[in-house]
C-alpha cells in the first residue's frame, strides 16, 4: 500500500501559488494526481484551459473561480466541476491564504490565452 507521507510530498510555486503534490506516478499513482494548493491573498493566475477533467474542492478561505468566463465566489465545503477544455481563472481577493484540494487524472496540460502550454510537474 502506497503511503505517501506530507514530508515526501513535493512543493511547487508557479504563478504566485504553491502546490504540495501527493499523489502522482512518481509517488505510485496509477490514474489519477492529487495536490493542495496554497493561494496567497491577492494573487490571480492567469486564466488556463484543461484538458483533463478537475475535482477542484476548497478547504479553507474564499476564491473566485472564473469557468468559461462566469465568475463564482466560492467559499471553505465547495467543490467545483472544471470539465476538459474550460476557461479556468483562480483569483483569491481576500486578506487570508485559501487552500484547495485538487484531483485529476494524470496528463493534465494547461493552455494560457496566448497559446503556452504548461505540463504540471506535479500532474504527470
Amino acid at each position: 500500500m502506497p503511503v505517501v507521507r506530507s514530508s515526501e510530498a513535493v512543493v511547487h510555486e508557479i504563478h504566485g501559488a504553491r502546490f504540495i503534490a501527493y499523489a502522482n506516478p512518481l509517488t505510485g499513482s496509477k490514474e489519477l494526481c492529487a495536490w493542495r494548493g496554497e493561494i496567497p491573498p491577492g494573487t490571480k493566475a492567469p486564466v488556463h484551459t484543461v484538458n483533463r477533467e478537475e475535482i477542484f474542492h476548497l478547504l479553507v478561505g474564499e476564491l473566485v473561480l472564473t469557468l468559461d468566463g462566469r465568475a463564482e465566489r466560492i467559499r471553505a465545503g465547495d467543490t467545483v466541476i472544471v470539465n476538459p477544455g474550460t476557461a479556468l481563472g483562480v483569483e483569491n481577493p481576500t486578506d487570508h491564504t485559501a487552500l484547495s484540494w485538487v484531483t485529476t487524472s494524470i496528463g493534465l496540460e494547461a493552455v494560457l490565452a496566448d497559446g503556452t502550454r504548461i505540463t504540471p510537474p506535479w500532474a504527470n
